[in-house]
């Protein structure tokens, strides 16, 4: 089934094509595969990056929407990344950046292009585990950057995968997210005497 890309804000699409044909504006910024790209580069494949915010006893773990990514394209493949910010002056290009999720957001796109069901694409991200998924949201309707996540999503951890979890490897949010959870949880606290002193 097709993977459905919500629309990116026109003004956070413009910000990068406006940066990438503004080669001494961001030169510093450019990342050494953009600098040495033969032929036009391209953003494509809007995605919109989400936070994962802790629950509470009171209140399930919410997301919240802190920019949107373009993957970079150059012929047949992804070489880079744009990520553009929400500023008080609306959208606005932050920086271009290289790595491995940039190549495994690819890789995770089309795995999920095969599945048969249809989903909105997204991403996920977990700071505390330093930890990057593709998000795959039921809810085609949604428009990006509102839908909180559904039982039904899929989760996809991008590699590197933090340790226990494994790359590539979908999971339903029912499942995934007590895991989360657990991970994200401090230790207990040690019961009242154990840390009292020897007498």
């Amino acid at each position: 089934m097709p993977l459905h890309l919500p629309p990116a804000p026109a003004p956070a699409l413009r910000s990068v094509h406006t940066a990438l044909g503004s080669p001494t504006a961001v030169h510093e910024a450019r990342t050494p595969a953009l600098r040495t790209a033969h032929g036009p580069l391209a953003p494509e494949r809007p995605l919109p990056v989400h936070v994962l915010e802790r629950g509470t006893a009171h209140a399930p773990a919410g997301t919240r929407l802190t920019s949107w990514r373009f993957l970079i394209r150059s012929g047949d493949r992804s070489l880079a990344a744009a990520e553009t910010r929400l500023t008080a002056d609306g959208w606005a290009f932050s920086h271009f950046f290289e790595g491995p999720y940039v190549t495994a957001t690819e890789r995770a796109l089309r795995e999920a292009e095969l599945l048969s069901t249809p989903y909105q694409a997204r991403l996920l991200s977990v700071p505390e585990l330093y930890m990057l998924t593709l998000w795959l949201h039921a809810d085609l309707t949604d428009d990006g950057a509102a839908g909180a996540l559904d039982p039904q999503d899929l989760l996809v951890p991008l590699a590197p995968a933090p340790p226990g979890f494994a790359a590539y490897l979908p999971h339903r949010v029912s499942e995934f997210l007590p895991v989360l959870t657990h991970r994200l949880s401090p230790p207990p606290a040690p019961a009242a005497g154990l840390l009292d002193p020897i007498a």
